[in-house]
């Protein structure tokens, strides 16, 4: 018995039911759509501005039903696309084929020669992948991408003024809040999605290698690179009027590298909340029926955050290799880039999915506020900074004759644990002025927070 026709990519097994949105755009039938869409506005293009001197025309209904190829593109389009690939052996000239077939059936075979005009393969590939890294940016990753920075942004708001032992090499360190450090996150998050959002998107289309040759060959007099301007401007995008064979790429290099950016922050979220869950600060919610392990009930498994970590190293791998890939093009033009951006769903798939899970980790804790006080009052030590930090002062004011405050607040403090007791009546003996000795003796810990609550409203709503 043999088991045929199963998913190879957990993203199309397991997982498909938090990733399925970006398969509208990014799967080869998404692709497909969108050559389908460039090889119709071309050829209306074309005619409406009577480029070649035809003086044929199309009517608004006869428009109508081409741009319905891409309207209405469905799993019977697939179907006839892989039937005519199966004679082409090109994918490309399959769309060409089926649009001719379209016109056809529209008794319009007299446009059939307008149907991929001068145009290079690359040329229909470099502006459909355009459109589908554009919509599944714009309408899938950077919409789930937003969702959790603003689950971040409002947990931070919350928890602004909770205070927190800081951990700087994961000894303990000058207190902060929760809130402040969520708001970290927020803000470096919210930078990758500002640059995302603002990716230029470059789009060619000039023939065989950038050049328009053919084009002028068949109609010298027209002025092709000002209509390839406008093409590409009418689609959407910016036009890149130097290129190869292939628009460089560059622009998805730099999206992929940006994207990847912003998974490498996330995964320090996701590694820091674990770590937060494994020392008390965060607890889990239970789950009705879930089983957090196979063989100790008590136990709830912070598994969306591991999960997260494994998908955003396996996003940033795909997009990684891609930015470093598409850079490169021998000569006018190899197929590197086109065996390489069949996976760009991959990468976007990945990081969709992790991004979920962060979500769903992130409504499933909350802060025990006990813990991290009980965690603060253990730490007395703490107030070191504060004290050598304030004496300092008043030696530069004139106000104390204390020799080398930091030495002192050393010895008192570096690797002790020092109590209430001990360390107020440190500072009760202390040679500095009485205002500050009466500042530094109502310091407590979990006061000894700054600014982090006032600097966590920076946060943009």
């Amino acid at each position: 018995m043999t088991l045929s026709s199963q998913p190879l990519s957990p993203l199309d097994g397991r997982y498909l039911s938090q990733v399925r949105e970006l398969g509208e755009h990014l799967s080869e039938a998404g692709l497909n759509r969108a050559r389908v869409l460039v090889e119709v506005e071309w050829l209306i293009w074309l005619v409406e501005r009577d480029l070649l001197g035809t003086s044929k025309e199309l009517s608004l209904e006869e428009k109508t039903k081409l741009r319905d190829l891409v309207k209405d593109f469905s799993d019977a389009s697939v179907t006839e696309l892989a039937e005519i690939e199966a004679t082409t052996r090109h994918d490309v000239k399959a769309v060409e084929y089926f649009v001719r077939n379209a016109l056809s059936a529209m008794k319009r075979e007299d446009l059939a020669e307008l149907v991929h005009f001068a145009c290079t393969s690359e040329d229909i590939n470099n502006l459909s992948y355009a459109i589908t890294v554009h919509d599944a940016l714009e309408r899938v990753w950077l919409p789930r991408a937003t969702d959790t920075i603003v689950k971040i942004s409002r947990m931070a708001k919350e928890m602004a003024a909770i205070p927190m032992l800081s951990r700087t090499h994961g000894q303990p360190a000058t207190p902060t809040t929760m809130g402040k450090e969520l708001a970290v996150f927020a803000h470096r998050l919210k930078r990758q999605t500002t640059k995302a959002a603002n990716q230029q998107i470059l789009g060619k289309f000039s023939g065989a290698t950038g050049t328009f040759a053919a084009h002028l060959a068949a109609a010298p007099n027209v002025d092709w690179a000002k209509e390839s301007k406008e093409f590409v401007e009418h689609l959407g995008f910016d036009w890149n009027p130097l290129t190869t064979q292939i628009e460089s790429h560059d622009w998805q290099a730099e999206l992929y590298a940006t994207i990847s950016h912003f998974n490498r922050i996330l995964h320090n979220l996701a590694t820091d909340v674990w770590a937060y869950i494994s020392i008390g600060y965060f607890k889990q919610i239970p789950v009705a029926g879930a089983t957090g392990s196979s063989t100790m009930p008590h136990k709830i498994n912070p598994i969306r955050f591991e999960n997260a970590e494994a998908n955003l190293e396996l996003s940033c791998a795909v997009l990684d290799s891609l930015a470093q890939t598409l850079v490169t093009s021998r000569m006018q033009r190899d197929l590197t880039d086109s065996s390489a951006q069949r996976n760009i769903g991959v990468g976007f798939g990945h990081s969709v999915l992790a991004i979920d899970n962060v979500n769903r980790g992130l409504d499933e804790i909350a802060i025990s506020e006990g813990v991290l006080m009980a965690d603060l009052l253990e730490n007395w030590e703490v107030l070191g900074e504060a004290i050598q930090t304030a004496i300092r002062a008043d030696v530069a004011r004139g106000t104390s004759k204390i020799s080398d405050p930091y030495a002192l607040l050393k010895e008192l403090t570096r690797g002790k644990s020092v109590g209430e007791d001990e360390l107020l009546a440190f500072i009760d003996k202390l040679e500095v002025s009485e205002p500050t000795k009466a500042r530094l003796l109502k310091l407590k810990p979990h006061t000894y927070v700054g600014l982090a609550e006032a600097l966590t409203q920076h946060l943009e709503d």
